[in-house]
């Protein structure tokens, strides 16, 4: 798997003529090489439904007059250029029109993507119906005639579907359209069996080919839909609706699960489809760092102009970003991660539920993961298959109940010595109930106070004492044997209601004791608000730092320390056939620029940036990477201590053991 990918996208209206009319072979490779790309994925089929080659099983585009796709792998095969093919599979406007009794359809009986015919979009099939035989052929047609080096395969995933279909083949098996459960469950086997098909049409003509089905989001905590894929490419365009937090929190999945995999982001100011959008190189040189800092390769999404002719500003604007990645990719190649702590995602623990494609993040999982990043703490992202043993705390954020698997999982953990961070209602059985493991806590119920306030019994680094308000719900607990306070609760005098309200906001403490607010135990703490999904709200300072403080405290002997600035990032890679563990720097500080959209432009020098990791091997050697730098250092007690004295946007230090 290449380092350096461009996914071309290519979604051409049968309206425009004269279909890649400026095309030149030579032209192609000079922005491919002045983009520094290795790997582009180019078309077969559009959104709009048209192929990009003679085919037979599709149609041509009508303003096309020659073999596209033919010659855009021949001219990136003479250069060393992987050419993986993209055929939209979810989407095919023209077929559409033809036959949309093939279209997945709400309970309502609308469209999606658009809700129908009268507004410009595009709709979704159902692969439940005879279009699905229609792809399949589409795709053997590709694999058999073109030399592609992989095939990209678009807007798929488990969907709900009430089309005429899915409601008769319900029915047919005695069950009830009306249930949700069911029409999801039949979701599964419809995407299972479109996957299995995809794979079987395939290896009939080229065996092992790379295969990824593309929904936008990798699921947390659904392995198999992961496994049905050969490798993982995580869609994620900061400013395209996935925003910053986003990649960090999908790539620390993905790289558990022992996949290659690539980070997507894109060269536009906004989203796909941007003809003429471009963002800050500097935004691009992030993003692209920040992708090698968490394990992945890289991709960023442009759109060929319909004359095919590329854009020479956009592989400026690329190749500023993929020169810097191609220096440092030997430093990259085979390495995983050094992790203390393990966030068990929401979404994974909720993997039984339906796909919320609005909120890829989930505020739970995304504040709890920006807490980690600002907090300097080396982190992996887990599901309830994943081994607890190698971590010293795992992180249970706001929402997970615990049933009779996880709970044998989390005892044995504790017996090794492993300690847990629960909030809010985690913790608790599924019934909600009681606590299902021992935190030194006894659920009382559900508070009815929103917002309260927490007062802590320890200092924090920012702030003076005081009593905090939380608006998160929280739970009521009381303290159990083993059980010590860390902080309690105070409730305002009453809620904020038509015949009782103070201020303009919310109603003040009444400075009254009313229990415990976080508790310390044996295994670990607890914590009674949905803390992290208040901090992806509200970002307030001092819940961010009530989390540190009680990570830091089951963290006596973490493996990173560092005085790097809130906004930045670090991770700890191991490159274990080398024998050197190579610790990344990242710094940009993402401003919102317009409505909902966070840009990067300014990359402002680090100085003096220190780190100590405590490491279970002597250290031989640090140096910066690439720049072969050496670097000095200082190891005692089993702590290596250096200074990075500058670094932009990224820098990698290189221990060698």
């Amino acid at each position: 798997m290449r380092f350096r990918q461009v996914h071309l996208d290519f979604h051409t209206s049968e309206a425009i003529p004269h279909i890649g009319r400026q095309f030149s072979k030579q032209q192609f490779q000079d922005m491919l090489q002045k983009g520094r790309v290795d790997s582009i994925t180019i078309f077969s089929k559009c959104h709009h439904g048209w192929a990009y080659h003679p085919s037979e099983a599709n149609e041509r585009h009508p303003g096309l007059s020659f073999d596209l796709l033919g010659a855009m792998i021949e001219a990136a095969h003479e250069i060393g250029v992987k050419t993986p093919v993209y055929i939209s599979a979810g989407l095919d406007e023209k077929l559409t029109r033809r036959h949309p009794e093939w279209l997945i359809r709400d309970i309502h009986d609308n469209t999606n993507w658009v809700d129908g015919f009268m507004k410009p979009g595009y709709h979704q099939f159902c692969l439940n119906s005879p279009y699905l035989d229609i792809l399949i052929a589409q795709i053997e047609e590709v694999v058999r005639n073109y030399d592609a080096d992989g095939i990209f395969l678009d807007i798929v995933g488990v969907r709900q579907c009430y089309c005429h279909t899915c409601v008769r083949m319900l029915r047919e098996q005695g069950q009830d359209p009306r249930d949700k459960d069911a029409v999801i469950a039949l979701g599964e086997r419809t995407y299972a069996s479109y996957a299995r098909r995809v794979r079987e049409a395939i290896d009939a003509i080229k065996p092992g080919l790379p295969v990824f089905h593309n929904g936008g989001h990798i699921r947390r905590g659904r392995r198999d839909l992961a496994r049905m894929n050969s490798h993982l490419e995580l869609e994620s365009l900061p400013t395209g609706g996935w925003g910053y937090d986003h990649f960090p929190l999908s790539a620390r999945y993905a790289h558990g699960l022992g996949m290659d995999f690539l980070g997507m982001t894109g060269k536009f100011h906004t989203t796909w489809g941007e003809f003429g959008g471009y963002k800050h190189p500097n935004a691009l040189r992030y993003e692209t760092a920040l992708s090698i800092a968490n394990g992945a390769r890289c991709s960023i999404g442009d759109q060929l102009h319909p004359e095919g002719l590329m854009d020479p500003a956009t592989y400026e604007l690329i190749g500023a970003a993929y020169r810097e990645v191609e220096q440092k990719e030997a430093w990259c190649a085979g390495a995983r991660s050094v992790a203390d702590i393990a966030l068990l995602s929401v979404e994974a623990a909720a993997s039984n539920k339906e796909e919320k494609r609005e909120d890829r993040s989930g505020a739970s999982d995304a504040g709890a993961v920006r807490m980690l990043l600002e907090g300097k703490l080396l982190f992996d992202v887990i599901d309830t298959e994943s081994d607890f043993t190698p971590y010293k705390v795992v992180v249970l954020p706001d929402q997970i109940t615990v049933g009779p698997k996880l709970r044998a999982k989390l005892d044995g953990y504790f017996r090794q010595g492993g300690k847990v961070l629960a909030t809010g209602r985690s913790g608790l059985n599924e019934e909600g109930t009681a606590f299902a493991i021992d935190l030194g806590a006894v659920w009382e119920g559900e508070n009815p106070y929103k917002p309260d306030y927490f007062r802590p019994h320890f200092e924090l680094p920012s702030l003076a004492n005081a009593s905090f308000i939380f608006y998160a719900d929280g739970q009521q607990v009381g303290l159990a044997e083993g059980g010590s306070v860390l902080g309690h609760r105070e409730n305002p005098y009453f809620n904020r209601d038509v015949f009782t309200f103070c201020s303009h906001q919310h109603t003040p403490s009444a400075l009254h004791n009313n229990g415990p607010g976080m508790i310390e135990s044996a295994n670990g703490i607890y914590f009674a608000w949905n803390v992290f999904a208040d901090y992806a709200t509200k970002g307030s300072l001092a819940l961010k730092e009530c989390v540190l403080y009680a990570l830091n405290r089951l963290l006596p002997d973490k493996t990173l320390t560092t005085d790097l600035p809130a906004q930045g990032v670090v991770t700890l890679m191991e490159q274990q056939a080398e024998g050197r563990y190579v610790n990344h720097l990242l710094y940009a500080s993402p401003v919102k620029r317009g409505s909902g959209v966070e840009v990067i432009e300014d990359i402002l020098p680090i100085l003096d940036t220190t780190v100590s990791l405590k490491l279970d091997k002597p250290v031989r050697r640090v140096y910066l990477a690439p720049q072969m730098t050496e670097l000095s250092f200082e190891a005692a007690d089993g702590v290596v201590r250096y200074t990075v004295p500058k670094f932009e946007c990224h820098q990698m230090v290189v221990l060698d053991v």
